[in-house]
């Protein structure tokens, strides 16, 4: 069975987005979860779909640009994903999205779809957020590993990535790694 992992960043006191509904404290948005080797499939949510698929896709064309997320071209690293997601297939769960200007977007209705893509044959599937759906699919139990890069700052208002968590869920801690500008990189799986 594939395994479905969740990467997120987040502030010390849990947030994900900041009032202004994106996390301001990320400087590059990229893989820092070591993830694009071992995934071939990327899970969203519908609002966060929106706003992913018009950001990435102004970076794959218009490279050199400067998007709405920052002030600043895109990094290298950025790159690097905008052209893995451009072949990667996403799949985004909504009851209600009917459209998607990717052509590799196919959407999901229900939990049972999340379950039923998770016993495809295939690599790891990186669920990408947003928080609700990540709330919903650990409360599902569909949720293998959570990675977490937690930023050194106490963002205050805004979302807290778990918020919408209606049970208690044990985690396993499988590695700590402290990265550079007092970041901390987390894994967990998931305990029972």
């Amino acid at each position: 069975m594939r395994r479905l992992i969740a990467g997120m960043k987040i502030s010390v006191d849990g947030k994900m987005e900041g009032p202004q509904g994106y996390a301001d404290w990320v400087a590059a948005w990229q893989d820092d979860y070591d993830l694009t080797s071992q995934v071939d499939a990327c899970v969203l949510g519908a609002a966060m779909y929106r706003g992913y698929e018009t950001y990435w896709t102004a970076i794959q064309t218009e490279p050199d640009g400067h998007h709405w997320i920052g002030d600043n071209p895109p990094t290298p690293g950025e790159l690097e994903w905008a052209s893995f997601a451009a072949r990667t297939p996403h799949y985004v769960l909504s009851s209600t999205m009917e459209s998607a200007q990717w052509p590799n977007t196919t959407f999901l209705r229900s939990l049972d779809d999340i379950a039923a893509l998770k016993e495809q044959t295939g690599k790891d599937i990186y669920l990408m957020g947003g928080a609700q759906i990540t709330a919903g699919l650990v409360d599902a139990g569909l949720v293998d590993e959570l990675r977490l890069i937690v930023y050194p700052l106490i963002a205050g208002e805004g979302k807290a990535l778990f918020a919408g968590t209606e049970h208690r869920h044990g985690l396993e801690l499988r590695k700590v790694q402290q990265l550079s500008d007092g970041r901390v990189s987390l894994i967990y799986g998931s305990a029972g």
